[in-house]
């Protein structure tokens, strides 16, 4: 089928090449829609889950949770002091005039003591957004001020704001940054511009139909913004990567002679034999992401997937017909310093491989002991979700949600938010209220018959907390922070308390995190058996051996497992915060899980670009020695420049102004420098030379069944 493939693509390669340009220029048509259609909020919770059903019963009979926040500061004096109090009360009759506002509560109406700050130097005025309401209108209307009084606008709605039009930002820059220095390595690596442009032409074309399927996912479900960041790195990325291993061997084909019609062939038949297997070992640790109900994980599974296969069709049928059309010319405009074309051999890869061998002891149990170090912090990690606190302070929401923080301590949106499924007696509801204020940790429960602190009712309860159809809204206010193992025990306390014959659903951004939590933890065994049974199947249909699977399942675990504990000393202990601008904070659970999926895919990405040569000179008749050392000689060059090249590109991340950001970037940089160096490079000539000749080893029944179905990368001839 390869070999087939490969001579129609050389042998129609203009017809090929317009066909391709037709189909890209349709999908930049369509994929510039996609921005208007995928969502800046949310999905990071899942929409079954208790603390999602609560919310939306509140949506229904409450007119849904307040959106926006205004958080007015004066000058000097208090927001007490009479032209304060004046400024105060005439923002909040614009608020309340303005039609993209309903629902306008403000201290300088109500005032309620929650609404003002401690120390008197700031009050609030909180509000929905209506049909008409835009975040940032309302920052262009009221946050130049009011008289006296500074304004700032924060709340649940402009996080997302904010983080999207953030990433949005941070894309540009991050490219900005890394292109240029992509550009100059492509150009040393591949020794000549034209050969150099080659994984730009596979980049663009996978970026571009990744991006007309997100626009058509995203008229028809929802789909995170986020993931046009992973669509613009792994396009790029695996260009580089099957654009090098591509070129490579159709410049030994051409060196070993053959004309360029058969070099093309011969590379598809080897090297596009591969990079499908790679890429099938990547789309299936990306599609695993699709068990999980978080719409933002499974966004990341269809931009992953839609990458893999653009790049992987347009390896295998594009880049042969250009490659064609340009036969010797590829290695044209070559740099004047280098005097011959820069083949796929290392000498250095050969000896590091030699070693291995002759030593594995001494080469691999330093680097196993180093990996398992780095992994220990694991075993202390936090998870959280998502809040205002991954911006930066230059962030207005930012600020706003700092100063309720440190100046609210009674801040509604540290509440648990309750509601019962059905119509609730008023008394009832009132006894609950005063059971749950006994509730270690509780400091105040809110309801319509009352407000209770400590078993005794301390005043009036909220009469906008019984709807018009009866059902019962509560307000559990906490003294703990919603994001630690105090907030979240106290989640459990509430559900398993009474609850008076009631049907009660319990929210809140403490639920919302408990939740998310249980939604990932409950799908992860199932992830995980997925990624290892069709990691394990793909690499024995390749290979033919039984062992190999597992040797690689156990060196990409235990190199994840290093980054995951670097990164707990980076983004939760704050190792680096200083210098990186960030807030440590405990990890967000789901930005771990999609970190896992991606380095595994791209790890085992590297694994079937070594495992291919090692294979193809083992059934030439080399032992394991030869095997590997020729096969790491071949590769290892290759896989570096290739991980060197995709991590500048994930590093540059870094950079971001959204810490989940940095911590997918760096984290994912650092993975695949340690797989390409560490793993590929030492630890699995040690793990072959263990294995010795059990290496290739199959069962009897599974031998057979690879010699009918397995699809192996063929012996040149």
């Amino acid at each position: 089928m390869f070999r087939t493939l490969g001579r129609f693509a050389a042998t129609h390669a203009r017809g090929v090449l317009v066909v391709a340009l037709l189909l890209m220029l349709g999908a930049g048509a369509l994929g510039a829609t996609a921005f208007g259609k995928l969502r800046t909020d949310g999905g990071f919770i899942d929409p079954d889950a208790e603390s999602s059903q609560a919310q939306q019963l509140i949506n229904r009979h409450f007119g849904g949770a307040d959106d926006v926040m205004f958080l007015m500061s004066p000058a000097s004096g208090t927001v007490d002091d009479p032209a304060n109090r004046d400024a105060g009360t005439a923002l909040t009759e614009r608020l309340t005039a303005d039609r993209a506002l309903t629902g306008v509560i403000s201290y300088f109406t109500t005032e309620a003591p929650g609404m003002r700050a401690q120390n008197g130097r700031h009050a609030i005025a909180i509000a929905r957004l209506t049909d008409e309401g835009d975040v940032e209108r309302l920052r262009a209307a009221y946050s130049t001020g009011s008289g006296p009084l500074r304004v700032q606008v924060g709340g649940p709605n402009s996080v997302g704001i904010d983080i999207g039009d953030q990433v949005a930002s941070d894309l540009a820059m991050a490219e900005s940054i890394a292109v240029p220095i992509i550009l100059v390595l492509l150009v040393i690596a591949f020794g000549s511009v034209v050969a150099a442009l080659l994984p730009l032409v596979i980049g663009v074309l996978a970026v571009l139909g990744t991006f007309a399927l997100l626009s058509v996912l995203g008229s028809v479900t929802d789909v995170s913004v986020f993931a046009v960041n992973l669509t613009t790195a792994l396009g790029l990325g695996l260009g580089i990567d099957y654009a090098l291993l591509m070129v490579s061997r159709f410049r030994e084909e051409l060196d070993a002679g053959h004309d360029t019609v058969e070099a093309v062939t011969r590379t598809v038949q080897t090297a596009g034999r591969t990079i499908v297997f790679s890429g099938l070992t990547v789309a299936a640790a990306l599609g695993v992401l699709m068990v999980f109900p978080l719409f933002f994980l499974r966004s990341f599974a269809y931009a992953g997937l839609g990458v893999v296969v653009f790049a992987m069709v347009s390896a295998i049928a594009v880049l042969p017909a250009l490659l064609a059309l340009l036969g010797k010319r590829v290695n044209s405009l070559r740099l004047p310093w280098v005097k011959r074309t820069p083949g796929s051999a290392s000498a250095v890869w050969a000896k590091v491989a030699s070693f291995a061998l002759r030593r594995p002891v001494l080469a691999g149990a330093p680097v196993v002991l180093l990996l398992v170090a780095a992994a220990i912090p694991l075993l202390g990690v936090q998870f959280g979700t998502p809040d205002d606190r991954v911006l930066t302070t230059a962030s207005e929401t930012r600020r706003v949600g700092d100063v309720l923080r440190a100046e609210f301590p009674n801040d509604d949106a540290k509440a648990l938010r309750l509601v019962t499924m059905d119509p609730a007696d008023v008394n009832a509801t009132g006894d609950y209220a005063l059971e749950l204020s006994r509730l270690p940790g509780v400091a105040s429960v809110t309801a319509s018959a009352g407000t209770y602190v400590d078993g005794v009712g301390v005043g009036p309860g909220n009469p906008t907390y019984a709807s018009e159809t009866g059902v019962q809204r509560l307000s559990v206010l906490s003294t703990y922070d919603p994001h630690s193992t105090d907030g979240q025990d106290l989640v459990a306390a509430v559900r398993s308390a009474p609850r008076h014959g009631m049907d009660v659903l319990v929210g809140g951004s403490a639920a919302q995190l408990v939740d998310s939590k249980d939604a990932i933890a409950s799908r992860l065994p199932l992830a995980g058996v997925l990624i290892a049974i069709s990691t394990f199947v793909l690499l024995f249909l390749f290979s033919g051996s039984v062992l190999q699977p597992l040797r690689a399942l156990l060196f990409n675990v235990l190199g994840l497992s290093a980054t995951l504990g670097v990164l707990v000393l980076i983004f939760q202990e704050g190792w680096l915060s200083s210098w990186l601008g960030f807030t440590p904070q405990p990890l967000d659970t789901s930005m771990l899980v999609l970190l896992f999926c991606i380095v595994f895919g791209l790890s085992m990405d590297y694994e079937v670009f070594v495992l291919s040569r090692i294979r193809e000179t083992h059934e030439q008749g080399a032992d394991v020695r030869g095997s590997v050392t020729h096969g790491l000689s071949r590769t290892g060059r290759l896989v570096t420049m290739a991980a060197v090249l995709l991590a500048v590109n994930l590093l540059a991340f870094g950079t971001s102004g959204v810490s989940f950001i940095q911590m997918l970037g760096i984290g994912s940089g650092l993975a695949i420098l340690v797989d390409a160096t560490l793993i590929r490079g030492i630890l699995v000539p040690v793990g072959m030379r263990l294995l010795g000749r059990a290496a290739w080893w199959s069962p009897p029944i599974l031998r057979r069944v690879h010699d009918r179905v397995g699809l192996r990368e063929e012996a040149k001839v």
